[in-house]
């Protein structure tokens, strides 16, 4: 009779036990499941994989519109006249649009935050390159005749932003800090003379001790234009019509 009481004992612990894992398995799975940490973790993962290939995808369309671009532009310097002209004005466009490479005599200025210790009760920012002193320098070498500018081997074209984005500027969607390097192509005694002139922007930097150094140069390189442009709403007037 022991035997048998022993026997049911033991069965009843281990159905409990049996009962107690199993309760603890599906609650595991459940907060796996349910858990919103879990599933934005998983959701993450999942849109960094899709990403990944659309990028891929878009590198190989890329590639293969690059491959067919220089076929093009052989064929044409071969061809026809009309087909050299249309080569000549497609070459003058990515001339225009930045995207292209491009080289000439010009101008190096580089931007650093100040070194100089505030005694004052002058305000701190004031001693911080900010995006609006990068824009001023740069619409000063524009206004000098500059006919390519980069900053931070970022091509600067017309849809190109250059804001402030928490300690950092944001140009063509990408983040760059200090120190900030300025290449522009152009005269480079035009654009020495705009960025010195009386109380411009070098005096009024090195006023509260940005360091700025303007270097002149018989031949400089500006980066072509690396991102996407697309235009959703600008159509040409005669496609409106």
């Amino acid at each position: 009779m022991k035997m048998i009481h022993a026997q049911i004992a033991i069965g009843s612990v281990c159905l409990v036990l049996a009962f107690t894992i199993t309760l603890q398995i599906r609650s595991v799975s459940y907060n796996r499941v349910n858990n919103p940490n879990t599933l934005r973790a998983e959701e993450i993962q999942k849109q960094l994989r899709q990403a990944q290939e659309n990028n891929l995808k878009y590198a190989e369309q890329v590639m293969q519109l690059k491959e067919d671009l220089a076929a093009f532009k052989t064929d044409a310097a071969e061809s026809s006249d009309y087909s050299k002209t249309l080569l000549k004005q497609l070459e003058r466009a990515e001339l225009l649009a930045g995207l292209t490479s491009v080289e000439g005599s010009g101008i190096i200025v580089t931007l650093r935050d100040s070194k100089a210790e505030n005694t004052g009760n002058i305000d701190p920012n004031l001693y911080v390159v900010h995006d609006a002193d990068v824009l001023w320098l740069m619409n000063e070498l524009r206004d000098a005749g500059a006919e390519a500018m980069q900053l931070n081997g970022e091509r600067i074209i017309s849809t190109s932003e250059i804001r402030c984005a928490g300690a950092t500027v944001s140009v063509n969607n990408n983040r760059t800090a200090a120190p900030f390097e300025i290449i522009a192509i152009g005269d480079p005694v035009n654009m020495e003379n705009a960025l010195l002139m009386r109380d411009g922007v070098y005096d009024t930097l090195r006023y509260y001790g940005i360091e700025i150094t303007i270097k002149k140069a018989s031949k400089v390189t500006v980066n072509a234009y690396k991102g996407n442009i697309s235009f959703k709403h600008a159509i040409p007037l005669q496609a409106a019509q």
